[in-house]
């Protein structure tokens, strides 16, 4: 069970890092989707800091398992956000993006809880 847990953890941290840099690098591609979507420019950054904290917070929780909880259930809030805004701008092609994360996020709620 421990193993599950720390490799649930890290994939979702690892896989919200490369996310969240991608949005504060500000690539084009990040830019262009979240323009597509009605998200403001000035978001992105601060967007990307909530994922890179979330990411902390999951490996802190490593160690302080209700921070890691907090981290996660941030996480799962912050996807069902990102799902919304995909689906309320009718970009059902790229739902799937954040579905993935969420369903990351989601596991990792589920598995710091259960651990816990």
């Amino acid at each position: 069970m421990v193993i599950a847990l720390v490799a649930i953890l890290i994939v979702t941290a690892l896989a919200n890092v490369v996310a969240g840099v991608s949005d504060i690098a500000r690539n084009r591609w990040t830019l262009e989707n979240m323009s597509k979507y009605g998200v403001p420019q000035s978001w992105i950054v601060p967007l990307g800091l909530v994922k890179l904290a979330g990411a902390l917070g999951l490996l802190a929780g490593l160690a302080i398992p209700a921070l890691g909880i907090a981290a996660a259930a941030g996480l799962v809030l912050y996807f069902v956000g990102a799902v919304t805004t995909l689906a309320r701008a009718r970009g059902y092609a790229d739902l799937m993006y954040p579905g993935f994360y969420l369903m990351l996020a989601v596991a990792s709620l589920v598995s710091t809880i259960v651990a816990a």
